[in-house]
């Protein structure tokens, strides 16, 4: 019925409309429970007594600095859906997001609104993939292209296991110094 400009078009402007609105609503502060500014009855519970949805908006709101992320994160993901040159850049940006909101309300939300718009975003950003499956199949091919695949001969494998050995102790070394586990 619609070409598949048309459909493309839908697509992007539709989720990046409403990941914009929703990345701006987090950085405005409307989503989540803030610290410091919790409703009373989520406030007078206690963890263990906290059913998942307080719990989950009281986490995702104890940092500013992680909320700023998120919001800002879908806000440029969908920015770059808005244009043809970046749209599948901003898809491969949202995709994460989108999945990651899904598990998230199957999760910790009995909220079945907030999971079938988070599906309906997912499901055209997938189909946006399709409408453009040449340009993914190009840029795939690009990225995974090998010249000649080129196996390490047994002196480059032990370097390379010796120089991995080296980075896990330094890593080790610095967990423990830094406390790891320690909570």
């Amino acid at each position: 019925m619609f070409g598949k400009e048309v459909q493309d078009r839908v697509c992007r402007y539709y989720v990046g409309l409403f990941l914009l609105l929703y990345g701006s609503g987090k950085i405005a502060g409307g989503q989540f429970y803030r610290r410091g500014a919790l409703p009373d009855e989520v406030a007078a519970t206690t963890l263990g007594e906290a059913a998942a949805y307080p719990l989950a908006w009281t986490f995702m709101g104890y940092s500013g600095a992680y909320i700023l992320f998120i919001g800002l994160s879908q806000i440029i993901g969908a920015l770059l859906l808005l244009t043809e040159r970046t749209k599948l850049l901003g898809v491969a940006v949202l995709i994460p997001i989108l999945v990651n909101i899904v598990v998230f309300d199957i999760i910790f939300l009995d909220q079945p609104a907030a999971l079938g718009n988070a599906v309906l975003y997912l499901v055209m950003l997938l189909y946006l993939l399709v409408l453009n499956q040449d340009k993914v199949t190009d840029a795939f091919r690009a990225l995974t292209r090998l010249p000649g695949l080129k196996l390490l001969n047994w002196r480059q494998a032990i370097v390379t296991i010796v120089i991995m050995a080296v980075v896990f102790g330094g890593n080790m070394l610095l967990s423990n110094w830094l406390g790891y586990g320690n909570g």
